[in-house]
C-alpha cells in the first residue's frame, strides 16, 4: 500500500515539475513578446515593413459609399425607377428590406475632381478633398455580414463569431511593443455624434484578445474623468507607497505561478507595471496645452471638446509620436436608414475636418510615412432607398450593403491619390478588382512586415490567423 501510494506523490511530483517548466517557458516567451523585436531575431512570419503603426477610422453604422466616394451620375435618370433583377440578382438582403420593392435612389450630392490626381470626392467632404492626393480609395470592398454586430465583428476580429482575437491585439501579439510606457493597443471613442437614430452599440470584445494572451487587448479610454479607470492613486496613498505595495503583489504572484503554472499571473503582473508606468505616461500624453494654435485649428474647433472625434483624433497623432503600435477610433451614428441626407450631413461635419487634420499633421511631422490610416464602417448602403417620399428628395434612406463599398487607406507605404476596383452602373455590384475585409487585414499586415498567413496561435485544433481559413490576398497594386 506504501509503494502504491509513494508511486502516485512521484507521479504528481513529475507531473507538477513538467508543468512547472513549461509554464516557466511559457512566461519567458510571453515576456519576450513585451520586447520590441530585434532584426537579428525576426520570427518567421516577418517580412520587411514600410509602416510601424496604424490609426484606424471606424466608422459604425456603415456610411454610405454612393453618397461619399463612389458616385453614379447615371442613377439620376433612373431614380425611383425598379432596380433590375439582373443587377439585384436575387441575392441576400436585410429583413427591413426584404418583400418591398428595391427603388434605385440617386444622391443628391454633388461630386466633383480633387487635388492633382483628380479623384473625385463629395461635397460633403471639404476638408479631406484637400488630403486627396494622399487617399487610395478602394471602390471595391465587400464582407460576409450583412447586419451590424457580425459585421462589426468580423471587420474588427477576422470572424462573425465573438471570442476571436482583434486586429490591434494580433498586432501587439505579433510584434511587441515600441513604448514601454503606454499601451500597445488603444481604444477611443466617441462621447457624442451628430446622427442620434440607430445609433449601434459597441463591445469590449471588438478590441478584446480572445484566445491570445490578455496582455494584448485594447486599452479603452474613457471621455470624461480619468482616461482610464483607477489610473489615480486613492487619497493617502503616494507613488512610493505604490510601488512598494506592486512590489510585495509582484512577489506573491510569482510564489503563486510557481505552485500553479498560470501563465496568467505573469499577464496580470505586467498589467499592473503597465499601469503603474501609465500613472505618469498618460496624463502627459492626454495634457493638450503645449499643442499650438495652428495644430488645433488643424482638427476644428470641436478639438476642444473632452470626448469629441475631434480631439481623439489629436490625440491618435501625439499617440503615434509616442510609437502606440495600434489606435482604433470608433465613431457611431451612420446607420441611415431614413433622412439620410440630413442625417449624413451632420455624421461628416463631425469627422471631415479631424480626419484631414490628422492627415496633414502626420505628414507635416514625417509621421505619415510609416503610419498606416485606415477608414472603414462595417458595410456600405444600397443603391435602392427606404422610406423615400417622391415630394422630399432630401427624405430617403438606404439599407445594408455588404456586397460592395469603399473603405480607404492613406501613409504607410500606400499610393496615394488612386481609386483601386470599381462597382456596376448601381454601385450594388463589384465589377473589377474586389478586396474582401479579410484581403484588407492582410495588406495591414504585410505593411507592418508580417506575413499573415504565418502569424498563428494554436487553439482548440487550428492555427489561428487573423484572417481566418479561407484565402486572403495582400492588394500589391495599391502599395507604393
Amino acid at each position: 500500500m506504501k509503494d502504491s501510494f509513494q508511486q502516485f506523490c512521484d507521479t504528481l511530483n513529475r507531473r507538477q515539475f513538467i508543468k512547472n517548466a513549461s509554464m516557466g517557458l511559457g512566461a519567458v516567451a510571453l515576456n519576450s513578446m513585451a520586447q520590441p523585436l530585434q532584426a537579428s531575431s525576426e520570427p518567421d512570419f516577418q517580412i520587411p515593413s514600410k509602416a510601424k503603426r496604424v490609426i484606424f477610422l471606424f466608422m459604425a453604422g456603415g456610411p454610405s459609399q454612393l453618397d461619399l466616394f463612389d458616385p453614379k451620375p447615371d442613377l439620376e435618370s433612373r431614380h425611383g425607377q425598379p432596380l433590375p433583377k439582373e443587377i439585384s440578382k436575387g441575392q441576400r438582403v436585410t429583413t427591413m428590406t426584404r418583400g418591398k420593392e428595391q427603388v434605385v435612389c440617386a444622391s443628391v450630392f454633388k461630386f466633383a475632381p480633387q487635388g492633382k490626381s483628380g479623384l473625385v470626392m463629395s461635397e460633403l467632404l471639404p476638408h479631406l478633398s484637400t488630403v486627396a492626393d494622399d487617399l487610395c480609395l478602394i471602390k471595391s470592398t465587400y464582407t460576409s455580414a450583412i447586419n451590424h454586430d457580425p459585421a462589426k465583428t468580423f471587420f474588427c476580429t477576422g470572424s462573425e463569431m465573438p471570442g476571436k482575437a482583434s486586429m490591434g491585439a494580433w498586432l501587439s501579439y505579433g510584434l511587441g511593443t515600441l513604448n514601454k510606457d503606454l499601451p500597445d493597443f488603444v481604444v477611443l471613442t466617441s462621447a457624442f455624434w451628430s446622427g442620434k437614430v440607430n445609433v449601434q452599440a459597441l463591445y469590449s470584445r471588438l478590441w478584446g484578445t480572445g484566445f491570445l494572451p490578455t496582455q494584448h487587448q485594447g486599452v479603452a479610454f474613457q471621455s470624461v474623468g480619468d482616461p482610464v479607470l483607477f489610473l489615480s492613486n486613492p487619497a493617502g496613498v503616494d507613488r512610493k507607497s505604490r510601488r512598494k505595495m506592486l512590489d510585495f503583489v509582484a512577489k506573491v504572484n510569482a510564489e503563486q505561478e510557481i505552485v500553479t503554472g498560470d501563465p496568467e499571473i505573469q499577464t496580470s503582473i505586467a498589467q499592473q507595471e503597465m499601469a503603474f508606468r501609465m500613472q505618469m505616461s498618460v496624463p502627459e500624453l492626454t495634457d493638450l496645452s503645449k499643442e499650438s494654435k495652428a495644430t488645433l485649428d488643424l482638427y476644428g474647433p470641436e478639438v476642444e471638446e473632452v470626448g469629441s472625434f475631434a480631439r481623439n483624433c489629436l490625440l491618435a497623432r501625439r499617440m503615434a509620436e509616442r510609437d502606440v503600435r495600434f489606435v482604433q477610433l470608433f465613431h457611431r451614428g451612420w446607420d441611415h436608414h431614413a433622412q439620410l441626407p440630413d442625417n449624413l450631413k451632420g455624421q461628416t461635419q463631425d469627422v471631415d475636418q479631424p480626419i484631414a487634420g490628422l492627415l496633414k499633421d502626420l505628414k507635416q511631422r514625417g509621421l505619415l510615412d510609416d503610419t498606416l490610416v485606415v477608414f472603414a464602417g462595417e458595410f456600405g448602403r444600397t443603391t435602392y432607398a427606404q422610406g423615400m417620399k417622391e415630394e422630399d428628395r432630401f427624405d430617403y434612406g438606404r439599407d445594408h450593403h455588404p456586397l460592395c463599398f469603399t473603405t480607404w487607406m492613406a501613409g504607410g507605404g500606400i499610393k496615394g491619390g488612386i481609386s483601386y476596383g470599381e462597382t456596376d452602373e448601381f454601385c450594388y455590384n463589384i465589377a473589377k478588382n474586389p478586396v474582401h475585409v479579410r484581403d484588407l487585414h492582410a495588406t495591414m499586415m504585410h505593411q507592418l512586415g508580417i506575413d499573415h498567413n504565418k502569424l498563428i496561435f494554436p487553439y482548440q485544433g487550428l492555427d489561428q490567423k487573423l484572417t481566418g481559413v479561407e484565402k486572403a490576398h495582400v492588394v500589391k497594386k495599391i502599395l507604393s
